[in-house]
């Protein structure tokens, strides 16, 4: 059983159109709604590779209602903590000409300390016999900045993995922790550290304390640097759609193959083939299943000599 935890869940709201012209009046011609945030999607994902797995976080408000409804739908088992303020929306503009997808993020609630006491209170109660727990987004207002790493203290106590997928501070302040992986995307990576090179930058947070960094670089794959070896790996070409939840399907992945003790090269594989399956699928925390079989064959990965503990590689 994996955990994933989604501190600041979203109702996510999805738009498609032919076409996206700003300051003007835009025809909608499909709308979805479902829950998400990174973890919940992660947790989408998983159920839908087949593997058992629980979602839990803070919810509510008619938002968090609808949210909880959705996954019930689903068939995906949530544990989620009520609060008092209202979940967030999310909303994304897809232009299904220019392949792109414009995100309207809501700031979301404000968690009290008695609502943070008690969702710490279920969190310990649930990692008994879980195989790894994945930790994932944006902090809610109200929450202390070393949340995640109060978190990965717990997981480390019941001997469970942990797999961090956020950003900034909450990023810096769990590394002491020693998470199992991290996953930030090139950007996050680069505002995190203040390094613009995705080798230093995630090099730095090895040495911090990450035992892997893993980080998504768009269309360009996944660059990995661990304790095993450091590589890149690249999908055959970039594919078209909604990229909202692709970070999430590479993080169920790369997870799955923690659980499941695999060589890196073969994560890397099943991660970027994953990702780029769900950009082909219309929503996130979808993916697409004959792609991803298709793309298992075709990824390339390429391994880095030196670069696992950011040495410099020139002389």
């Amino acid at each position: 059983m994996i955990l994933t935890v989604t501190l600041n869940a979203a109702l996510d709201l999805t738009h498609r159109l032919d076409r996206l012209r700003p300051g003007a009046s835009n025809r909608v011609t499909a709308v979805a709604e479902r829950a998400g945030g990174k973890g919940v999607n992660v947790a989408r994902v998983l159920h839908g590779l087949g593997h058992p797995t629980v979602t839990t976080g803070l919810v509510g408000g008619r938002s968090g209602q609808a949210l909880r409804l959705d996954l019930a739908e689903a068939g995906i088992a949530d544990e989620l903590v009520p609060i008092t303020g209202e979940t967030r929306r999310t909303v994304a503009i897809v232009d299904e000409q220019a392949g792109a997808t414009t995100i309207l993020l809501e700031p979301g609630p404000v968690v009290t300390a008695t609502e943070w006491a008690c969702f710490l209170t279920r969190f310990d109660g649930l990692l008994a016999g879980v195989s790894a727990v994945v930790l994932s987004g944006s902090l809610p207002r109200g929450l202390p900045a070393d949340s995640y790493s109060q978190l990965i203290r717990l997981a480390r106590a019941h001997g469970v993995p942990a797999v961090l997928d956020t950003e900034g501070e909450p990023l810096l302040a769990a590394l002491p922790e020693h998470p199992d992986l991290v996953k930030p995307n090139v950007d996050e990576l680069a505002s995190s550290t203040g390094e613009s090179d995705p080798i230093t930058a995630a090099a730095r947070l090895r040495t911090a304390g990450a035992r892997a960094v893993v980080a998504s670089l768009g269309p360009d794959g996944l660059l990995a640097l661990t304790d095993r070896g450091a590589w890149r790996a690249r999908p055959p070409a970039p594919v078209r759609g909604n990229p909202t939840g692709a970070g999430d399907a590479a993080v169920a992945a790369l997870t799955l193959g923690l659980v499941n003790r695999e060589p890196w090269p073969t994560r890397l594989t099943e991660a970027v083939a994953l990702s780029a399956a769900a950009v082909a699928a219309p929503l996130a925390g979808s993916f697409d299943p004959q792609m991803y079989a298709r793309l298992l064959t075709r990824v390339r990965v390429e391994a880095l000599t030196d670069m696992a503990e950011g040495e410099n590689p020139c002389p």
